[in-house]
């Protein structure tokens, strides 16, 4: 969650940085598609997996000495393939998974938050997700194995 001053691309290092175990893929939509996400997330040792925009210009060229950055390597491989098929290998879809948690969020509790200021509207968020969760769990159906 973001107050409307942040981009969410702004946060994604900070967002990184809480994380205390290794990260094997970062994904994110176009907003995301920043030199500064790529750094980051590349110095966590994790794979961008952001789709670069639609107007993207390749920045560093095979001629030059320096490592390809990720994010040119993502455009060349787009170029090379079609969005669709790089979409596809990349297992960016993974990302979907995420935006259907939020869907389900915002169908069962509404797509707007009830608390004025932004500290009460992350624990507003923080207990609907604690509810998603708990309603995940008690939906789930117990599975054992029967011997025939």
């Amino acid at each position: 969650v973001t107050t409307n001053d942040l981009a969410d691309c702004e946060v994604l290092p900070d967002l990184l940085e809480q994380i205390d175990y290794p990260i094997e893929q970062v994904s994110g939509d176009g907003g995301y598609d920043t030199f500064d996400c790529y750094d980051a997330t590349q110095e966590r040792g994790a794979t961008a997996t952001i789709p670069p925009r639609s107007n993207a210009k390749i920045q560093q060229h095979p001629q030059e000495i320096a490592q390809p950055h990720p994010r040119d390597e993502n455009l060349r491989r787009v170029n090379q393939v079609g969005r669709k098929q790089w979409k596809l290998e990349s297992g960016y879809h993974r990302r979907s998974l995420s935006e259907t948690a939020i869907f389900r969020l915002k169908t069962i509790f509404g797509g707007k938050l009830r608390r004025r200021f932004f500290d009460n509207q992350a624990v507003e968020l923080f207990l609907q997700c604690a509810a998603l969760n708990r309603m995940i769990q008690l939906g789930k159906p117990d599975s054992y194995k029967v011997e025939a």
